[in-house]
C-alpha cells in the first residue's frame, strides 16, 4: 500500500518549471520527490537567518580565538606593569653584580613571577578600570 500524500497544485515561473523538468530527467527521481524535499529543506531551515547559517560557526571560532587574544594581551600588560612597579619599589643599586646581588635579582624575578600568577588567578589587575599603579584607587 502506497503512504497517503495529498495532492497540490501551483504555479511556477518557466524558468524555473524548466529547471525543476531537467531534475526530473533522471528516472530515479521525480517531481514530486524534488517539490517535496524542497519544500522540507525550506521549512527546516526557515528559523535559521541565513547569515547565521552561513558564518555563525567561523565568527564563533573568530569570537573565541579573540578572546584568547585579550587574554593573552592582558597577561602581557599585566606582567610589564607588575615588573615596572617591582623594579622602581625594589631595586636595589649595587656597583659591581656579584653571586650574592644575582642571587637577590633571581629571588626577586621569582617572586614577580609569582606575582603575575596570584595576579592574573586572583582577576585583579595593577592597571585598568580606574585603578593607579599597584591596584590602588
Amino acid at each position: 500500500m502506497k503512504p497517503h500524500r495529498i495532492r497540490h497544485q501551483f504555479l511556477l515561473e518557466p524558468a524555473l518549471s524548466e529547471k525543476l523538468d531537467n531534475l526530473s530527467r533522471d528516472p530515479s527521481t521525480t517531481k514530486s520527490a524534488i517539490v517535496a524535499k524542497a519544500i522540507e529543506a525550506f521549512i527546516e531551515r526557515r528559523g535559521e537567518n541565513e547569515l547565521d547559517r552561513r558564518y555563525g560557526v567561523r565568527l564563533d571560532r573568530l569570537s573565541r580565538d579573540l578572546a584568547h587574544v585579550t587574554r593573552d594581551a592582558e597577561m602581557i600588560l599585566e606582567s610589564l606593569a607588575l615588573f615596572i612597579r617591582f623594579s622602581i619599589t625594589l631595586h636595589a643599586h649595587t656597583p659591581v653584580p656579584d653571586r650574592a646581588t644575582q642571587a637577590i635579582a633571581q629571588d626577586r624575578f621569582d617572586k614577580f613571577v609569582e606575582q603575575v600568577g596570584r595576579q592574573i588567578a586572583s582577576g585583579k589587575r595593577s592597571i585598568g578600570k580606574g585603578k593607579g599603579v599597584g591596584g590602588e584607587g
